[in-house]
């Protein structure tokens, strides 16, 4: 995320993210990062860790467009054979108390996906289309699409987890708050009628002085 004040989401990713790392690493697999969102780019630049690309204002504001040319770079490394495998790591959106980190493989794109072949319904109007092009330039093409939509998604899924966990970290802080409050106003009576009793014994000692 780009802010803090949402309970453990950017710490939770940053952990899952170094854990990952470290389990590749411990294979002798070398890992490239690329961040998206300020606080873990912070984390990463002050502890030293390298990051090929950063972007932040992207995690608040999901942009398409920013989302295709920030996922081009990726591509290109894939297709080039610098990267053997492309993963996203973020924080998703559970319910409104919770939030769960995903860890999607997006490159190589597996064999259930490419071959998926959905049935229609009964009210499904099929339509038959006939893309140009040979079957590597349309696979190439619809899987440069395919990783630009999961990188989308996978930004609107975090925003949503984001707003969900910085709603539940106030609703959190605000009750402490209030106990905060309680307790502190029940100090600050009881110092009170301890100050108040005093001085009646005061004036009251001072009284039978002068009998």
């Amino acid at each position: 995320a780009d802010k803090g004040l949402c309970g453990g989401f950017n710490t939770n990713t940053i952990k899952k993210v170094l854990a990952c790392t470290n389990e590749y690493k411990e294979k002798d697999i070398k890992v490239r990062l690329r961040g998206i969102g300020k606080k873990g780019n912070e984390y990463f630049s002050f502890n030293g860790i390298e990051v090929l690309d950063k972007i932040n204002n992207l995690s608040s504001m999901p942009n398409y467009e920013r989302a295709q040319e920030f996922m081009k770079k990726v591509v290109e490394d894939y297709l080039s054979g610098k990267t053997d495998k492309v993963i996203i790591i973020h924080n998703g959106f559970k319910n409104m108390i919770s939030q769960e980190i995903r860890v999607k493989t997006i490159l190589p794109i597996g064999y259930k996906i490419i071959h998926q072949n959905p049935q229609p319904s009964e009210t499904q109007e099929t339509i038959t289309s006939e893309p140009s092009g040979s079957e590597d330039e349309i696979l190439d093409s619809l899987a440069e699409k395919y990783v630009e939509y999961s990188l989308y998604y996978a930004l609107i899924d975090s925003l949503a987890a984001e707003h969900s966990a910085r709603m539940q970290a106030m609703d959190t802080a605000t009750n402490n708050a209030k106990d905060l409050v309680k307790t502190l106003t029940i100090s600050y009576n009881k110092a009170r009628q301890e100050a108040i009793t005093t001085e009646l014994v005061e004036i009251n000692a001072g009284v039978e002085a002068l009998k």
